[in-house]
């Protein structure tokens, strides 16, 4: 759901003055300025001002706020738990239960405006469909346009995210190349990992070297990307009743490291 007019919901702590809007001011006090009561668009505290109305309500409704992600909620009745997550003026919400979803549809519509509600199909970047056998999570879209951005929509596929000879090092004689580019290649890879768990090694070997970016390591970036290229259409599979377990390994080579042995 999205929160109608969200950012005129929230209540403003401080003290804060706007002059009149131009052809509206007042005849009788043309000189005088407004002391606003609730956030406006554009006030730079409207969006902790909404989100803090926000919590405020479902507080008291009964949710209970995540201890790592300040964002999410959880409501748990009855044996049935309500999940809701709050991104500025959209929500996300769901559950077991239909009877619990549509309660705080109802509720929220009470309290605040809401637009549009329907089944999750696409948030900040992630595709996300739903079907008797299980959710499927990926970010292809998103995956096109970083190689776009970096001109790698063209390169060569390559079948996987790193070379298995490759040991990357400060590389002090290599040549420097543009940091902010790096960076920025760095960025959208490490977002990409939120559904790509395949390339998350891959991503942080090569995240070191930010601050030093050589040519090396920007051509083992570029193998991340054509990797890619050969694999934009993978994501996450979560199968409808199965249970989530974590399997992972681990590689003892510690005398191996390049860079602190």
């Amino acid at each position: 759901m999205n929160v109608k007019s969200a950012f005129l919901n929230g209540f403003i702590e401080k003290e804060v003055y706007v002059r009149q809007p131009p052809d509206f001011e007042s005849a009788r006090f043309p000189d005088r300025v407004y002391k606003l009561k609730k956030a406006l668009y554009g006030l730079k505290q409207a969006p902790r001002a909404s989100y803090a109305r926000l919590k405020s309500f479902l507080l008291k409704s009964g949710f209970v706020m995540g201890s790592v992600d300040k964002t999410l909620f959880l409501l748990s009745r009855g044996g049935d738990t309500l999940i809701v997550q709050i991104y500025v003026d959209d929500i996300i919400f769901g559950g077991l239960s239909h009877a619990l979803v549509f309660s705080f549809a109802e509720q929220m519509s009470r309290e605040f405006g809401m637009s549009l509600m329907s089944e999750l199909q696409f948030f900040l970047g992630l595709h996300i469909k739903q079907g008797l056998e299980g959710t499927f999570v990926h970010q292809a879209k998103y995956t096109r346009d970083i190689l776009k951005k970096f001109n790698m929509g063209d390169s060569k596929p390559m079948t996987t995210p790193v070379s298995t000879n490759t040991a990357l090092d400060a590389d002090e004689d290599g040549e420097a190349v543009d940091q902010k580019e790096f960076r920025g290649m760095i960025g959208s890879l490490l977002y990409l990992t939120t559904t790509r768990p395949d390339i998350q090694f891959a991503v942080c070997l090569c995240a070191r070297y930010q601050a030093s970016p050589r040519t090396s390591h920007r051509q083992a970036v570029k193998r991340i990307f054509r990797y890619l290229k050969f694999t934009s259409e993978l994501g996450l599979w979560y199968f409808s009743g199965s249970s989530l377990s974590l399997r992972w390994f681990s590689d003892a080579d510690h005398a191996g490291c390049r860079i602190d042995r």
